[in-house]
């Protein structure tokens, strides 16, 4: 089963997708673990990636459809995958559609957490102590939620129509959330 997490940055994607990884025995894919691993690397792209997280800036959509086409094509993450936090534009999520279609996948259900920027600030400030992340400063999350807003508003609108498509308030408790994850998936 192929699930795409989807929302804002401090959303609860990657504490829903852990979980999700584990109930199913699928493979988290995390453009932001992606990333992160790139700059631990020190490579090229990741100095470049840095350069744009610590402005705010989401990274360009052909270095991160680059990165992930590694996880689509695994044969042994073949319908396993669960997507956190991507795709984060139209061209990702066409780029997704068409990764899908040539390695004979589809997405079985798309969950938008949908949150407040009051509660995204709160769960950033608490995050920033509790995991260290430099990209957890305020200012930063500030640019990344606004940027969020204006560029995934079309990818929203792209997944909305679809059947497998739930909207669930990532507002909710952790527990509470999951549990409504779940009964989507019947497990």
């Amino acid at each position: 089963m192929n699930i795409i997490l989807f929302g804002p940055p401090g959303a609860g994607k990657g504490t829903q997708a852990k979980y999700l990884v584990k109930k199913l025995k699928g493979y988290q894919v995390s453009t932001g673990d992606i990333l992160r691993e790139e700059i631990k690397k020190d490579t090229d792209i990741g100095k470049k990636i840095i350069n744009n997280m610590n402005e705010g800036k989401f990274v360009s959509d052909e270095i991160v459809n680059s990165l992930l086409k590694n996880y689509v094509f695994d044969p042994n993450k073949k319908g396993k995958l669960i997507f956190d936090g991507y795709p984060r534009s139209l061209r990702q999520a066409k780029n997704l559609d068409l990764l899908l279609n040539d390695s004979n996948q589809k997405i079985d259900h798309i969950f938008f957490l949908n949150v407040n920027k009051e509660t995204i600030v709160k769960r950033i400030k608490k995050r920033k102590v509790l995991e260290k992340r430099s990209d957890d400063n305020i200012d930063t999350i500030l640019k990344r939620f606004n940027t969020y807003i204006e560029t995934t508003k079309p990818v929203l609108d792209h997944y909305s129509k679809n059947s497998n498509f739930h909207e669930i308030d990532g507002t909710l408790e952790i527990d509470e959330i999951t549990r409504k994850i779940e009964a989507f998936l019947n497990v």
